[in-house]
């Protein structure tokens, strides 16, 4: 073996290249993942989806370290967002939405979601973005983080304890709260879910989990005791 055939085959330590970032841009409209991919592609591996049913088989199927959600209205974002995370740990879900508002923040949030951004955010960010969330680091515009230790720090402040004519007090939690005052409200459980970027399930359990701990059965007796009993926060 000749001393040029030695040195080309040996490769200084450390020169390995690191694997691309496999993404899943899950999107409703074609531009929009077209731009995305176009933004990411020198830094990334990409795959599409173009409906929350796909993104979710793709994710399961592909298991991406991150997806890139942008369907509208947000709420589907979310909601997809929340089953992905679910199904699909492994996977860091980034939703997009065409107006920021401070409670869809929130509960893009609680759906498991690690960034929350404008639609309209610069692509030439995009890959910096990718790159956060692979550290593990949150995705958010700042003016929206001051909410979200906010929402942390009252989270258990929130909780209801209900004084019921004839019974022991009641106390719930903020979730059973929400649900429970949305079920009166009338909105079904497919709605609730959405909003609150939750599971059917989940929805039905703490609807379930309120209504025992209130010794209630059926709507009526539910809207009887939220409009009527007395209520205070710890």
């Amino acid at each position: 073996m000749t001393r040029l055939d030695t040195e080309t085959r040996i490769r200084p330590t450390g020169t390995r290249r690191r694997p691309k970032t496999r993404v899943l841009i899950a999107a409703d409209h074609l531009a929009t993942r077209v731009g995305i991919r176009l933004a990411l592609e020198a830094s990334a591996d990409c795959s599409e989806a173009m409906n929350p049913d796909e993104a979710l088989s793709a994710a399961v199927r592909e298991r991406p370290d991150v997806c890139v959600i942008d369907f509208d209205p947000a709420e589907r974002g979310i909601a997809a967002a929340a089953r992905i995370t679910a199904k699909a740990p492994g996977t860091s879900a980034v939703v997009l939405t065409s107006r920021v508002d401070a409670d869809e923040f929130v509960a893009a949030m609680r759906a498991g979601a690690v960034g929350y951004l404008p639609a309209a955010i610069d692509p030439v960010r995009l890959p910096h973005v990718i790159e956060s969330v692979m550290r593990g680091e949150a995705a958010v515009p700042r003016a929206l983080v001051a909410r979200l230790v906010s929402e942390l720090r009252g989270r258990e402040a929130r909780r209801r304890r209900f004084t019921l004519r004839g019974r022991k007090s009641a106390e719930l939690t903020a979730r059973e709260w929400e649900v429970l005052e949305l079920v009166g409200k009338g909105t079904s459980t497919r709605a609730i879910a959405e909003r609150l970027g939750i599971s059917a399930v989940t929805v039905r359990r703490h609807a379930s989990t309120g209504k025992r701990k209130l010794g209630v059965r059926t709507r009526e007796e539910l809207l009887r005791i939220l409009a009527g009993a007395g209520s205070a926060r710890d």
